[in-house]
């Protein structure tokens, strides 16, 4: 018999604790609604961009005066390339105020870096998500290397930049890269007994969620409930929770919050004990990695990589 969904797991949870089963979603609280929409763009003009969603529909959807786009660098909306796959952030009546095209998000430990000028990296995603070959532009590879000086096998490597003919380049530092190797996170102090008291921390993004989905990998999940021998792993104190669990997270700078399933194991996430320093400095070591869609939906920005999040049991 197979594993039970992530929303029957969600359901089997609360009944086991006595507690309501909570619903994803945002916050009921009174701010105005922020919408992830992605697909593919078919025509884009200064004040309207239409676009074929993953299901295959048309849209149309206007673009504000004061939008603004990235395509491995700052470009007006309507100098955005045809063909290009967008995440865009809307407000109501289907607003676009920000859009990021063909962005993604290059996270894994180091297992080789070759070439002279452009540079080619070997990358170990984790058990979940299998090896990249990134390429480093010789033009980028000077600011990747300010906050990644570690450029060794063993060491871990997290960067923004655009996919392009059918590989990634690596363009923007997402973090500044942890002293050690991923093998060696800090251990953490003591666990929290569970979410009910709010726990701090860097909140990241992945592009390895399915297409559209709002969700979230999270570190300390069961290895038994995963199949990972991975999971399990962080330098701050989370407590275990299961896949199907429902984790509020609030966006400490935008104040925004929701309700976000814990749909993956976030082993990668887990070795990075980093800060998020948004708006604020956070403790170190991230809480939660969000699908784009949750992550654009909570106010992030792709580009800036992370932000400063509360976390609690949804």
């Amino acid at each position: 018999m197979g594993y039970p969904s992530v929303d029957r797991r969600r359901v089997l949870a609360a009944a086991a604790l006595g507690r309501e089963a909570g619903d994803p979603g945002p916050a009921q609280d009174g701010a105005e609604p922020l919408r992830a929409v992605a697909g593919e763009i078919l025509d884009v003009s200064p004040h309207l961009i239409i676009i074929e969603t993953p299901a295959g529909t048309e849209e149309r959807l206007v673009i504000a005066p004061w939008a603004t786009a990235w395509h491995g660098q700052d470009v007006a909306p309507a100098d955005l390339p045809a063909g290009s796959m967008v995440v865009m952030r809307t407000r109501e009546r289907r607003v676009v105020e920000r859009i990021w095209a063909d962005t993604t998000r290059i996270t894994g430990t180091i297992q080789s870096i070759s070439g002279r000028k452009d540079l080619t990296v070997e990358l170990d995603c984790g058990p979940h998500r299998g090896h990249r070959t990134v390429t480093i532009p010789y033009r980028a590879s000077g600011r990747l290397q300010v906050r990644h000086p570690m450029w060794e096998a063993g060491y871990l490597f997290d960067a923004i930049g655009v996919r392009k003919a059918g590989g990634s380049l690596a363009l923007l530092p997402a973090t500044s890269q942890p002293p050690y190797p991923a093998r060696a996170v800090p251990a953490p102090p003591p666990a929290y007994a569970g979410l009910q008291s709010r726990i701090f921390g860097p909140a990241t993004w992945s592009d390895t969620f399915d297409e559209e989905e709002r969700g979230a990998a999270y570190p300390m999940l069961e290895r038994q409930d995963t199949g990972c021998p991975d999971a399990g792993v962080s330098c701050t104190g989370l407590p275990y929770l299961a896949l199907g669990s429902l984790l509020q997270v609030t966006n400490v700078c935008s104040q925004r919050g929701a309700n976000v399933p814990v749909v993956s194991c976030g082993c990668v996430a887990g070795r990075f004990c980093d800060r998020c320093v948004e708006c604020d400095t956070s403790p170190r070591g991230r809480v939660v990695e969000l699908s784009p869609f949750s992550y654009v939906e909570l106010g992030g920005d792709l580009i800036k990589g992370c932000f400063n999040a509360q976390i609690g049991l949804g």
